[in-house]
């Protein structure tokens, strides 16, 4: 018997490319409320490093979204595995079928 994790697999990718764009909108958006509240205190410490700022936040945001997401997504697609789809295949035949955990 041979675990497919069809769900996990599923759920790690969806939740990989979810985490990432919501990590990089947040980013993006906070540095331009952050360049907003900067500018309007006047506050002008170095004028060509807010676009550079703004491409590393998006980058890291990006990245710790995706992590964040494929974890969540890994451990709802194993749910799915365990308790919906035909999670396993017999070696010998082929066959596709649930295995009941106790």
């Amino acid at each position: 018997m041979s675990s497919r994790g069809l769900g996990k697999k599923t759920g790690a990718t969806i939740g990989t490319l979810a985490g990432a764009a919501g990590g990089m909108s947040a980013a993006l958006s906070g540095a331009a409320a952050g360049a907003h509240v900067g500018m309007g205190l006047g506050v002008e410490a170095v004028p060509c490093m807010p676009p550079l700022g703004a491409v590393a936040g998006a980058i890291l945001g990006g990245l710790s979204g995706g992590i964040a997401g494929c974890a969540v997504g890994a451990a709802l697609g194993e749910a799915i595995d365990g308790s919906v789809l035909s999670n396993c295949r017999c070696l010998s035949c082929g066959h596709v079928f649930s295995h009941q955990r106790a």
